[in-house]
């Protein structure tokens, strides 16, 4: 399908040149003043895994701001809250222990990033720092951390992403459980989407933690 493939890293510099001093020299190998301070205001991020083969994956993270453990400028911990338990991310990170994760601060068009390599944590006293609501969570991912940058906000400010004048109009959209309904067979077991809306909003308001 694509006829013109950049296939070396020589090709990509021919491109894009160098980057800039400033673009280098912002990567650090641990987490800084206002990393922690990031991490502390931000109640979401993304956390990127690939298996030993390759296949990716991302898997959104969201709790209080805060929810994310530093434990020290080089470890950090995120907590597994219950999902569908797929468990595709941490499948991966027992094959491939390399993360990489980009967390947000609602309004802020900057970023923080974060790679280290992560493994499946059950500490106790960790998990106990962890509970939300009375409620430990199983086991947690904790993070060597290899790299910590800030990204700029061009992205955001490309997307207009928390200008709400720009938002599209959620309801042009299939809802969740309609898109469920037309996509996995057992959803049709519920008499109708209403029934199937009105049960998966239960299932997920009662499954937070």
């Amino acid at each position: 399908m694509f006829k013109d493939v950049v296939t070396s890293k020589q090709e990509l510099r021919a491109i894009f040149g160098e980057p800039s001093e400033r673009a280098v020299l912002k990567c650090h190998s641990s987490l800084d003043e206002h990393s922690r301070a990031f991490i502390a205001a931000s109640p979401f991020v993304l956390l990127a895994t690939s298996s030993a083969a390759g296949q990716c994956d991302v898997s959104p993270k969201g709790d209080a701001p805060g929810f994310v453990l530093v434990l020290d400028p080089t470890h950090l911990v995120v907590p597994d809250r219950p999902g569908n338990n797929r468990t595709d991310g941490m499948t991966n990170v027992l094959e491939n222990p390399h993360v990489g994760m980009i967390f947000l601060v609602p309004g802020r068009g900057d970023t923080l990033r974060v790679n280290g390599r992560a493994s499946i944590i059950r500490d106790e006293e960790i998990l106990a720092r962890l509970a939300m609501h009375g409620k430990l969570p199983k086991v947690a991912l904790g993070v060597e951390v290899e790299e910590a940058y800030l990204h700029c906000p061009k992205a955001f400010l490309r997307s207009s992403l928390w200008d709400p004048s720009t938002w599209t109009d959620p309801q042009k959209l299939p809802s969740f459980a309609q898109m469920l309904w037309d996509q996995v067979p057992t959803a049709r077991n519920a008499a109708s989407v209403p029934d199937y809306t009105r049960d998966l909003d239960k299932r997920v308001r009662d499954g937070l933690y």
